[in-house]
């Protein structure tokens, strides 16, 4: 007996890892089924025999066998004898499957071949992210949905709009062939219709090639709740909860469903943990971006400390460590929403751990400062809270955006279709929305575009809507104003170095005439110091004097209402400034500016 159990301990030692594993000789299986009778793994290489391979019994209700005859390829299921009867079911580490009503399929991380990619990630305060949703992302067969290759295809467009990183919406298993991704049924495989885990790494691999850095969105607040094998999965439930993957009690509550994860239990924590830390290892993913942390932290998400799960907030802490341990430079990102600094302080200090956090204050303030009808309702001091904000002292601690897949559906549209409904070719729309694109793309913060922004996509957001790209020829100067404003906050020209800089200081807050102008600055100096200035009113200002840090000339680098964005727009204000001596603002030099209405002007030194 001592032998033999010997022999099991060494077996489980030398065929590691949960799910469907391949090996040399055969595949491994390994299932955790702590209330199950018996257990054995059924598929296309046993005829879907229940008694031909058993598993046996491991530690802690896991079950595990060799099956020799077994490789990539193979589909599979588990069949277990319950006290709840006999179960047929998906693997809950299956990293592919026919589709979430189907089988899973035995998939090997080592056959692609990955070429040597090398590729660095960019430094936090370098990125610009664009927001992307696979299945509408790039259509290219009428009532298809988008795919991983067809993304591929779009590729050299946004390496030459200047985005170094790409934002999958979540990209696991969901229920048919078009959803958002937020009703993940197998959290482990990569959505069959988007081409499945060779898919998603070849996206990768394209990405990386061309110098864009890939963060995925992670959904861990909920499962399903359809097409959800993990639902009671080996029989046993308490209250009708939803079994051992799942609270099941008053805390398994979301919105969503009653199918939040049990925090507590190991090895769901585990579970959840492996999958974090799969999208690093196997797929060379550079960040998450998790869904809906305040669900994951508190049963409510209303701030209640009754209602705080704590096991929640200790598995984001063990996640958030665990990656910027052993991967320094990937970025976690919390969509929180509560403007905390406890989101993105260090583990060390109490905090959750997260890198970056989306920062509602930014988006909710400047989409309605952009979106209000009259001028004078604008409301500036919000404006400069938005724009100055920050957390734990550091400004890329937050991600500032003005549309994003939650900004632009759910009730509301992109944000030139909310300015004038149905005709966002208005000068209004465009001139309000080019000057929100400018506030994201020089205020301090990582910058973040959502799909068909540059295209000045109209409607709102569905996953059945795909992007028009005709509308990229169209709007092309509205493109170019995008990717020159990108170009200019990534630096390129060498002469805006400040936009990555961690210093902002507002010299203007002018509430009567709705001007705002900040410096942003690095360390400060010629190619460093950047002055920006915005116009939020329909008053074109033709000696509009303000103080600049330093004497000397300054060059515009930008102006939004440059006609080579638009035909309507009035191409004013497109000068250099020599500054005059003489206290102004909080400077003892200033300028004296024309500025065009509903505008924003960039300006630098050389030397």
């Amino acid at each position: 007996m001592e032998n033999l159990e010997t022999d099991v301990a060494e077996t489980e030692q030398h065929y590691e890892g949960m799910g469907a594993t391949c090996h040399p000789d055969g595949v491994y299986y390994r299932v955790w089924a702590p209330h199950a009778e018996s257990v054995s793994v059924i598929g296309s290489f046993n005829d879907w025999d229940s008694s031909a391979n058993p598993l046996q019994p491991e530690e802690n209700g896991v079950w595990g066998a060799l099956v020799e005859n077994s490789k990539e390829g193979d589909e599979y299921k588990f069949f277990l004898k319950t006290p709840a009867g006999e179960l047929q079911r998906n693997d809950p580490y299956a990293l592919k499957v026919t589709n979430s009503a189907g089988n899973c399929v035995v998939y090997n991380h080592e056959s692609f071949d990955w070429q040597d990619v090398s590729f660095q990630m960019p430094g936090w305060h370098e990125l610009v992210i664009y927001e992307m949703h696979v299945g509408t992302f790039n259509v290219t067969e009428e009532g298809q949905v988008g795919t991983f290759y067809t993304a591929i295809e779009r590729i050299p467009y946004l390496k030459d709009m200047g985005f170094n990183a790409v934002e999958l919406m979540p990209c696991s298993e969901f229920p048919g062939d078009k959803s958002w991704g937020y009703n993940p049924s197998n959290p482990f495989a990569i959505e069959s219709d988007y081409g499945g885990p060779d898919g998603l790494k070849a996206f990768v691999k394209a990405a990386h090639e061309a110098g864009i850095a890939v963060i995925l969105d992670v959904v861990y607040n909920h499962f399903g709740p359809s097409d959800l094998d993990l639902w009671q999965f080996d029989g046993w439930h308490e209250n009708d909860g939803g079994g051992i993957y799942f609270y099941n009690d008053w805390r398994s509550e979301t919105p969503w469903g009653n199918t939040r994860p049990d925090y507590g239990r190991g090895e769901v924590r585990q579970y959840i943990h492996d999958n974090a830390l799969m999208w690093l290892r196997d797929y060379r993913i550079d960040g998450l971006r998790m869904d809906m942390v305040p669900y994951i932290r508190n049963v409510k998400a209303n701030g209640n400390p009754g209602d705080d799960i704590p096991e929640g907030i200790s598995l984001m802490q063990w996640i958030n460590k665990d990656i910027r341990d052993s991967c320094a430079n990937c970025i976690t990102i919390a969509e929180d929403m509560h403007s905390l600094d406890f989101i993105t302080s260090r583990v060390e200090d109490g905090g959750l751990g997260y890198g970056s956090q989306w920062d509602a204050k930014f988006v909710h303030t400047i989409r309605d400062a952009i979106i209000t009808a009259n001028d004078e309702d604008r409301d500036m001091e919000g404006v400069v809270s938005a724009i100055t904000s920050r957390y734990n002292n550091d400004s890329f601690q937050r991600i500032i955006y003005t549309e994003s897949h939650d900004e632009v559906a759910n009730g509301q549209a992109r944000v030139a279709e909310e300015i004038a409904d149905g005709d966002v070719d208005n000068w209004y729309s465009k001139k309000r929305a080019a000057l929100g694109v400018a506030l994201v793309l020089t205020s301090p913060g990582i910058p973040m575009i959502f799909q068909g922004q540059p295209l000045l996509e109209d409607k709102w957001f569905s996953d059945s809507d795909p992007i028009d790209w005709s509308r990229l020829e169209k709007f092309s100067g509205f493109a170019a104003l995008h990717r020159d404003m990108i170009h200019i906050r990534r630096n390129w020209f060498g002469v805006t170095r400040g936009l990555q800089g961690q210093n902002t200081e507002i010299v203007r807050q002018d509430n009567e005439k709705k001007v705002v102008v900040m410096h942003r600055w690095a360390e400060g100096g010629p190619k460093d110091s950047v002055v920006v200035v915005f116009n939020f009113s329909t008053e074109t200002f033709s000696d509009y004097k303000i103080g600049f840090p330093r004497p000397g000339k300054w060059h515009l680098r930008l102006n939004t209402d440059n006609e080579h964005y638009d035909a309507d727009f009035s191409h004013l204000g497109v000068f250099d400034i020599e500054t005059s001596e003489g206290e102004m603002d909080i400077y003892e030099q200033w300028g004296e500016l024309q500025i065009p209405p509903y505008s924003a002007l960039i300006f630098s030194q050389e030397e």
